[in-house]
């Protein structure tokens, strides 16, 4: 494999309360940040497959029993969720759905931003309801959650993905992100 750094590499800049930071990323970052994407989408694509297909998925008893045994601060709203009829049945076909089509949009590349803001949440709840800090607060679900939002702040979808496509689609001569600014939040 060749590798090229010209001195065009990416150059991430930011400023928040004060502190502003600066950083270029070597020409290999893309294939990493792919690579991060291709991986979430797999594992979220055959996660949700495997519960669809199975047939048996249901929320209740994970709602009621996990965050309880294992001292989740935010028992109390996993049992109300798990108590909550409507919401049951909400996460009965969010859950497998979501992470089918989760893992779909990161495959492709397609509304990655969208995919990977929902991916992080899942993965903030499944954090608080899977709660073990037995080896300190940053676990595995955590961790996916980081995976989701570089995914999306480094617009990975723009890498050998639709979403470079649906950003520059015409429409009545105009690139559709330039058209509808707001999609830039969920394409890239």
């Amino acid at each position: 494999m060749e590798s090229t750094n010209t001195g065009s590499a990416n150059v991430f800049e930011s400023r928040l309360g004060g502190i502003e930071v600066r950083a270029r990323a070597h020409s290999l970052s893309a294939w990493f940040v792919l690579a991060l994407r291709l991986m979430m989408g797999y594992a979220f694509l055959y996660s949700g497959w495997t519960k669809i297909a199975g047939g048996s998925f249901g929320a209740q008893w994970y709602l009621l029993n996990s965050p309880a045994a294992n001292g989740s601060p935010l028992v109390g709203l996993f049992t109300w969720m798990g108590q909550t009829a409507w919401f049951v049945e909400f996460a009965n076909v969010a859950v497998p759905w979501g992470e089918l089509l989760i893992g779909l949009g990161l495959l492709v590349g397609a509304f990655t931003r969208l995919a990977a803001f929902f991916g992080a949440l899942m993965m903030l709840l499944f954090y608080f309801g899977n709660w073990d800090v037995a080896h300190g607060v940053i676990n595995g679900d955590f961790a996916y959650m980081l995976v989701f939002l570089a995914v999306a702040a480094f617009g990975a979808g723009r890498i050998l993905g639709l979403d470079a496509y649906i950003e520059n689609y015409e429409v009545d001569g105009q690139p559709l992100v330039e058209r509808y600014p707001v999609l830039e939040y969920v394409l890239g």
